[in-house]
């Protein structure tokens, strides 16, 4: 009997790209014009630019994370796991699922959108005892830290213990470090009046970046801005500045200054998925190299796309590449599925080109920057647009009511500083929620495709 297979379409990673891709191939394929497969550790897709709030306890971590399985007409197969290795020649992509079996998935078409990890440098102590800022997991435990250095400083009869634990340093001047830094400067102002044997002044926020200028894609007048507000806050902006080495209870600047300090939350950028580095492909700053339609240029049925691909940026030309940013994301996700769609038809694919639609900056509260459509905006009008933009980005309506009702919740009623229990004996640290160490390499990925015996990465 003769059995006719469908086309195996396997899409990694559940971003912007990733989830917006599934839900087009999903709404445009019949059921039996192809298999999608989607392979993520969790069923699950993080609003990202929102974490700080989760950060902050503004916003609850379900609110901002759009489950996968809410639909009743969802057909994808969804792979619980991460892609640790892909061998382009044999069609295979090697997954390790969350309960650590590694199983090999072979495709007829490719979609890969494994996004960033935090970029980190070989700074002594980094990886050890700073934070990060990528994941629900981080923003919760860092929610659940800062409260914990609070209760331990009141606790505590030592002044150099308490003023340590009162201090925070964040590196990285852009969009993800400026709004942590200025939500959680938030969250401890408002929590301190509850410490009345805390002195308010001892609580100090620094925010520092090897950068000459703060988050440089608002523009001087913005930047400025922004500065200006974290400054009256109290938040230590030091520019020009970066972290030589990083302890436990200290952490030392390149200037020479050493800051005691029990919080150390690392957001200076982020670098495409090592998954990239698994292909033998020629890659951009470590972003896979596609054309303008998101292939991989000799071979067939391979799209990349978000964070780990450098797609041309045609509307800017010169030889730019898309920003990682999530508005670039998401409308390469749809122009992918389109492309697939038209290659399993036999129609030509069609190029990605995106204006981008402008930035925008909640420091929380009524202070915010934005420059929609190049217009520059600051205050309350700059936060409405802000929160308009985040809310309407939100994919689901379940999303949006919780967005809405935890703002409103939030203005009425103020900050709680409930501890939810992730503080455990052992603190956990950025090494510990970015498994950047279980790739394979490029041999490795090739055995494990051919069936031989793997030894572990």
């Amino acid at each position: 009997m003769n059995t006719v297979t469908r086309p195996r379409i396997l899409v990694v990673g559940a971003g912007f790209a990733g989830v917006e891709c599934v839900r087009r191939l999903e709404r445009k394929l019949s059921p039996a014009e192809a298999d999608v497969t989607l392979v993520t550790p969790n069923s699950y897709q993080l609003y990202l630019p929102l974490l700080p709030q989760v950060a902050s306890g503004v916003l609850t971590p379900q609110s901002i994370a759009l489950s996968l399985r809410r639909s009743k007409k969802y057909r994808t197969r969804i792979i619980p796991g991460g892609a640790i290795g892909v061998d382009l020649k044999a069609k295979v992509c090697v997954v390790r699922t969350i309960t650590d079996k590694i199983v090999n998935e072979r495709y007829d078409y490719i979609v890969l959108a494994p996004g960033s990890v935090t970029r980190t440098f070989d700074i002594p102590g980094l990886t050890e005892h700073a934070f990060g800022m990528k994941t629900l997991a981080e923003a919760a435990y860092i929610r659940d830290h800062v409260i914990t250095q609070l209760d331990l400083a009141d606790a505590s009869d030592d002044p150099a213990e308490r003023a340590a634990r009162l201090q925070f340093v964040v590196v990285g001047g852009g969009y993800a470090g400026t709004e942590t830094a200025a939500c959680l400067q938030r969250l401890t102002h408002a929590a301190v009046q509850r410490y009345p044997r805390l002195d308010p002044g001892l609580i100090r926020w620094h925010l520092i970046d090897i950068a000459p200028k703060l988050m440089p894609e608002l523009g001087e007048k913005l930047g400025r801005s922004a500065q200006e507000i974290l400054g009256r806050r109290g938040i230590e902006v030091s520019l020009g500045v970066s972290i030589e080495k990083a302890g436990a209870e200290e952490v030392t600047f390149t200037d020479g200054r050493v800051v005691p300090t029990h919080t150390l939350i690392w957001t200076a950028g982020v670098v495409a998925s090592p998954l990239m580095a698994t292909l033998g492909a020629e890659t951009v700053r470590g972003r896979l190299a596609v054309t303008p339609e998101m292939c991989l240029p000799g071979y067939d049925g391979v799209f990349a796309l978000g964070d780990s691909a450098a797609v041309p940026d045609l509307a800017k030309g010169d030889g730019a590449v898309c920003p990682p940013t999530a508005q670039h994301a998401m409308r390469q996700g749809k122009r992918v599925a389109e492309n697939v769609i038209a290659t399993l038809r036999g129609q030509p694919m069609q190029p990605y080109a995106h204006r981008d639609l402008g930035l925008v900056v909640d420091l929380g509260g009524k202070d915010a920057v934005s420059k929609p459509l190049g217009i520059e905006l600051r205050g309350v009008p700059a936060q409405a647009v802000a929160r308009g933009y985040h809310w309407s980005a939100l994919r689901t309506n379940v999303a949006k009511a919780r967005v809405m009702t935890n703002w409103m919740l939030n203005a009425v009623a103020g900050d709680d500083f409930v501890r939810t229990g992730f503080q455990a004996r052992k603190p956990a640290r950025l090494k510990d929620f970015e498994f950047t160490d279980a790739y394979l390499t490029p041999e490795q990925v090739r055995a494990q495709a051919e069936g031989k015996a793997l030894d572990s990465p």
